[in-house]
């Protein structure tokens, strides 16, 4: 389990911020401060350099150094460019370095306390020196003669206590700068900070990864499918589970529409249609789906979508049907034979034994495996599997008063060999066909299946006596969830006629509504059609059917 830290992680951002601007304005600061300080160095030696050749071109100072100044005239002038520059001092020497001119007349006549040898020597100088009046930047130029020739040296210097206050006044500045810059930041800092802490709801990174773990444990270990939209309709986020349902595992951002092919589904994806536990199918798989829209503090978020499979359940069922439609016919079956006994009992005991030997006699013919009265199977239709499905089917369609029989022209030569899928089509066809007889106003209710093979194809048209599907609904009763009846207390309706035809055209094959005006089947009842159903199913019967 996460350590919580000391130390908040906004807090920690902040701190690392502020310690970031402060370490850079030093930075600049001092960086700043070098080059200024190197620059009015500079600065104050070329205007020392600039006064000293002024100085130096002025023929009555070269001329009075020539001449060993009698007169005392370099003195006065050198004091003057002083007092008018603001320099240090302005000394002039003659080749020898003795000094001509000085601020303090003491030091008139005796030599310059710093090397004048490279201004003597015909090369100017600028530099940083200490001499007999404290540290300064000084500039040395060579005076020159009438004649080119080199009579001395003229240098000024500027005090470099000035230098030091200018550059004093400068940092002073640019530090009120490096202030408002740092509290700037600092602000800036903070702010970004409480950004940050909003927009993770005052989460720790540490939290944020606990969330992200637990999310991704719960989303991939659920058994349910989950998939999350975004309001504009892309994929946000699709467990491993929901991705086997679809059958597809979108990227992240992808538009959910994609997901599905037309129908109920793709409406529920799109945000086109509510979803309460409805029932749709993908593939070969019947889903449960729920649509939930997500708000938070008055946004939309988009929505989430469950999915569960119900496929397993929903074949489950299917078998349940199918023993429960043996059981009926079974049940039918014992009632009949039962009566039947009685029947022989009464003429036993009644003492009318030839009456009985005959009645015996008609029992024998009739355990041949006939089926039930209730339906009559031409002889045509081999396989045992067809005889007992359609003999159980008859069953229980008789005891909903609705009579069931084989068309005539019913010819199934083979065996069948996908017993599921002949299942599934016929049997949901044959069911729709009773209850839509049963429900319809023509009497007597009946319905008709006419099964005829082809190879080792399958044909079957289902007949009806019922109401019919409006014109608006014949193509539509394909789409899950459309139905022409309500659904019954806990049975979801409209599944039947979209399964048998996504299974028909599964195997290349498909289940059509044909008009009301179809032949009908073997007593031409088709002219008193409410719906008739056409099926094709391929290579669902055995190999010997092909011979």
């Amino acid at each position: 389990m996460a350590v919580r830290p000391r130390i908040p992680f906004v807090r920690q951002v902040l701190v690392l911020q502020v310690g970031v601007v402060v370490v850079v304005a030093s930075l600049g600061y001092g960086l700043v401060a070098w080059m200024l300080d190197d620059e009015l160095r500079d600065q104050y030696g070329q205007r020392a350099l600039t006064v000293a050749r002024s100085v130096a071109a002025d023929p009555a100072v070269a001329a009075a150094v020539a001449a060993g100044d009698p007169g005392r005239t370099v003195q006065p002038r050198a004091e003057r460019v002083r007092a008018r520059t603001g320099a240090l001092f302005v000394v002039v020497t003659d080749e020898h370095g003795m000094r001509y001119s000085h601020p303090t007349p003491g030091e008139l006549g005796r030599r310059v306390s710093t090397d004048p040898s490279e201004a003597l020597a015909g090369r100017e100088v600028v530099r940083v020196e200490r001499g007999t009046l404290g540290l300064s930047a000084r500039g040395k130029v060579p005076l020159y003669g009438p004649g080119g020739a080199v009579l001395g040296e003229v240098s000024v210097g500027f005090d470099a206590r000035s230098i030091d206050r200018e550059l004093s006044r400068a940092l002073r500045d640019l530090g009120l700068f490096i202030a408002g810059a740092l509290l700037l930041g600092v602000l800036a800092s903070a702010a970004i900070g409480r950004r940050l802490k909003r927009q993770t709801l005052g989460l720790e990174p540490y939290e944020l990864v606990e969330l992200v773990q637990e999310r991704e444990a719960v989303l991939h270990g659920v058994g349910e499918g989950v998939l999350a939209v975004d309001p504009a309709g892309r994929v946000a986020v699709c467990n491993v589970e929901a991705a086997r349902l679809l059958g597809v595992a979108p990227e992240r951002g992808a538009p959910a529409a994609g997901l599905a092919g037309d129908g109920a589904l793709r409406e529920v994806l799109t945000g086109r249609r509510a979803a309460g536990d409805l029932f749709v199918t993908a593939g070969e798989r019947v889903l449960v789906v729920n649509r939930r829209e997500v708000r938070h503090d008055g946004r939309d978020l988009g929505a989430v979508i469950t999915l569960r499979d119900r496929t397993d359940l929903e074949t489950l069922a299917r078998e349940l049907d199918s023993v429960r439609t043996l059981f009926d016919a079974l049940r039918a079956q014992r009632h009949e034979y039962a009566n039947r006994l009685h029947t022989l009992s009464g003429l036993i005991q009644l003492g009318h034994h030839e009456e009985a030997a005959a009645y015996m006699g008609t029992l024998m013919e009739d355990s041949g495996g006939r089926p039930p009265e209730s339906v009559s199977l031409p002889d045509p239709l081999p396989d045992p599997y067809l005889q007992a499905f359609l003999s159980a089917k008859a069953a229980v369609a008789a005891e909903k008063g609705v009579r069931l029989v084989i068309g005539a022209g019913s010819y199934v030569p083979g065996r069948v060999a996908e017993p599921l899928d002949v299942t599934t089509v016929v049997g949901n066809l044959v069911d729709n066909a009773v209850e839509a007889a049963r429900l319809g106003a023509r009497r007597p209710a009946r319905a008709e299946v006419e099964l005829l093979g082809d190879g080792r194809d399958l044909h079957v048209t289902v007949t009806d006596s019922g109401d019919g599907v409006p014109d608006g609904l014949r193509e539509a009763v394909f789409t899950d969830g459309v139905s022409t009846r309500d659904g019954a207390a806990g049975r979801p309706r409209g599944l039947g006629l979209g399964l048998a035809r996504r299974t028909a055209r599964a195997r290349g094959g498909d289940v059509t509504l044909a008009g009301p005006d179809a032949p009908g089947g073997a007593d031409g009842a088709g002219a008193e059609a409410g719906a008739v159903v056409v099926a094709r199913l391929p290579g669902v019967l055995g190999a010997e059917a092909a011979q």
